[in-house]
């Protein structure tokens, strides 16, 4: 059995054991980015609704789905009510499911939630969260002499999205090669060709010595995009609820 093959075989039993409908399922991690190691997992990620009256109880319900976890497979989803809720505050993960370039399923009820996503997407949550995330890697990951070299992506990736959102002001691209394409300072992308290199032939917990060019790029990047986003103005309001309560319903109308 081939890893995609298993892939579909577990979000079939899911769908069977749980008793709901897949909308949607990806690859969310570096497989996904384009930075996956030799031994790099998958990172599947889904979105599902269950039958109408799941949603027509007074007791608390779980919105999470979490099904395989070991060397290989990384498997857990999000419920469509709390997926729509994250949606109107401009969730970045869930941005970047939605765009992710692997996509193992898609029901066509989610291309409801497709059309609209893009209108629901706010500049500062986003800034926020790919600085929070480069600026945390890079203090835990990359100050000393030797480094993880994944740990740079997990740096770099951010610092980029948080260029692409200041210059353009919509959903980053997942792919990493999109944002160096766009984003990053040319003088550097033959170092960054070479580290990739060295990533697609070194284990996940690879070490090597720190790059120095690439960690003062780094360094500038993070006290620029600090300044710079300390400047920005209020995001606009969030949308009203009317559209997602319509996608929701007219879902659980399709689906059953």
């Amino acid at each position: 059995m081939t890893i995609q093959d298993r892939i579909q075989s577990e979000l079939t039993a899911i769908e069977e054991k749980e008793n709901l409908t897949i909308l949607l399922a990806v690859e969310s991690g570096s497989r996904a980015w384009g930075f996956a190691s030799p031994d790099s997992d998958y990172d599947v990620r889904f979105i599902y609704i269950r039958p109408r009256d799941y949603y027509l109880r007074l007791e608390k319900r779980r919105d999470v789905c979490e099904w395989a976890l070991d060397d290989i497979l990384d498997i857990n989803g999000w419920d469509f009510d709390k997926t729509l809720r994250l949606l109107r505050s401009s969730n970045p993960t869930l941005f970047e499911w939605m765009s992710s370039p692997i996509v193992y399923r898609k029901h066509p009820v989610f291309n409801m939630l497709m059309a609209n996503s893009d209108e629901f997407f706010l500049s500062i949550p986003g800034l926020h969260h790919y600085l929070h995330m480069a600026e945390g890697n890079y203090r835990e990951f990359l100050k000393g002499d030797l480094v993880k070299l994944k740990k740079y992506f997990y740096v770099l990736r951010p610092i980029l999205a948080c260029r692409h959102i200041l210059s353009v002001g919509t959903p980053p691209p997942m792919r990493f090669s999109d944002l160096v394409e766009a984003q990053m300072d040319r003088a550097l992308i033959p170092e960054i060709n070479t580290l990739l290199k060295q990533k697609e032939t070194t284990s996940e917990m690879g070490m090597a010595l720190k790059i120095v060019r690439i960690n003062e790029y780094i360094e500038a990047s993070l006290a620029y995009l600090n300044e710079e986003i300390s400047k920005q103005s209020p995001d606009k309001p969030k949308k009203p609820w009317g559209v997602l309560n319509d996608i929701f319903l007219r879902a659980l109308d399709i689906t059953g």
